[in-house]
């Protein structure tokens, strides 16, 4: 494993009212290919906001690396990093099915991961099997990751269209004060995101009024990453702790909650980033509408149900200490966790949590909206996509 760290040269700072783009001005995947050998880029999410750094996977292991410690994170991103990651093995003469089998395990909830490797995967099994070299082989499962990561930019438009439409169906006149909760825009995804994409949607029309950020506890990411992306766009927004949320809620600040998912179990059961629950337990007492948007491929079949999903357990040190990402200083980087617990406490620190069918007022995806959320509609939107991509 040889991976290093690029700067990009330009320091993060807060933009003007008139900001550019939702969009980071470094790419949070790609493919690079170098004289020394192909590579695959990420932007380091784990030293956002203080800094935007380029981290270089050279092997498969690095990759897997990098999925663990969030420098690449969120659902659509990390199907497409795993189909990268297996075209960056077929490449560099790695074992594939011993690469796709590493990715498709090093976050368990997430089902997107698993999808892309998968996927990729296949594809080099078929041109194995039909008689391709190595470099052609390689070939085809890189023109697989290139088509999904297209693939994932042109739903991410979808389900902000979609999602604008649901919104302003729900609350017409505009006006819309939205809570998301974690962070689901272009860093998660090869377009605009997918819970984030709406609400771009949403301040480009100017129907915007709030976009309420959960700072999103332990790792924060709202805070570094979501109300980075809002100031990036020029988006009205304000942050929050995430215990906050009630009294927002009790003042009627609230018009609509829009998260993403890392995985929909067959029965519209719920995974994603933890604190969604209770959100959506406030939202049904407050009488406001509780929004998942994701892909279609975050639509898991072979998940019957809420019980059934993996629920990743991390670190007790994400909780017991706070990590500062990573700044310039004077010269000197400073970081490291600082201990906000006494020593040998343990700590329970579930990655996810659910939220069961009968909270979530709808499910958006690129092909539709699913509303209300049952097996059914749910079995039906997945073989109208499949329909879809058929044809």
């Amino acid at each position: 494993m040889a991976d290093q760290y690029a700067q990009s040269g330009e320091a993060v700072r807060p933009p003007d009212v008139a900001a550019v783009s939702a969009h980071p001005s470094i790419p949070a995947i790609r493919w690079d290919d170098p004289p020394e050998g192909p590579v695959l880029v990420l932007l380091d999410q784990t030293r956002l906001p203080g800094e935007e750094s380029e981290l270089v996977c050279t092997d498969p292991p690095g990759l897997v690396q990098a999925i663990r410690t969030l420098a690449v994170r969120g659902a659509p991103l990390l199907g497409i990093a795993g189909a990268y990651g297996v075209a960056l093995a077929a490449a560099r003469g790695f074992d594939v099915d011993e690469a796709a089998d590493a990715l498709a395990g090093a976050r368990p909830t997430a089902v997107n991961l698993a999808y892309g490797a998968r996927r990729a995967q296949a594809a080099h099994r078929k041109a194995v099997a039909g008689g391709a070299d190595r470099r052609q082989a390689a070939a085809s499962v890189l023109a697989v990751a290139r088509a999904l990561h297209k693939e994932d930019a042109e739903a991410s438009a979808r389900m902000a269209v979609h999602g604008l439409a649901l919104l302003d169906e729900l609350m017409p006149g505009g006006g819309h004060r939205v809570l998301t909760h974690c962070n689901t825009g272009a860093l998660v995804s090869g377009g605009e995101g997918t819970a984030f994409a709406v609400a771009l949607a949403a301040h480009r029309k100017g129907r915007l009024r709030r976009l309420w950020v959960d700072e999103t506890r332990p790792l924060l990411q709202g805070a570094r990453l979501t109300a980075y992306e809002a100031a990036r766009s020029g988006m009205p927004y304000t942050l929050l702790t995430d215990n906050a949320a009630g009294s927002l809620f009790a003042a009627g600040e609230v018009d609509a909650v829009l998260i993403g998912a890392d995985r929909i179990a067959a029965d519209g059961s719920v995974a994603n980033k933890v604190g969604s629950y209770p959100l959506a337990v406030l939202a049904r007492y407050h009488h406001v509408p509780f929004i998942v948007v994701a892909p279609v491929t975050t639509v898991d079949p072979d998940t019957p149900d809420g019980a059934a999903i993996e629920v990743e357990q991390r670190a007790s040190h994400e909780v017991t200490e706070v990590t500062v990402p990573f700044v310039s200083a004077a010269g000197a980087e400073v970081g490291g966790g600082i201990p906000v617990a006494p020593l040998g406490t343990q700590a329970y620190n579930p990655a996810f949590d659910v939220t069961p069918p009968e909270l979530v007022t709808a499910v958006v995806t690129e092909e539709g909206v699913v509303s209300p959320v049952t097996t059914e509609g749910l079995a039906e939107l997945c073989a109208r996509s499949r329909q879809v991509t058929i044809s």
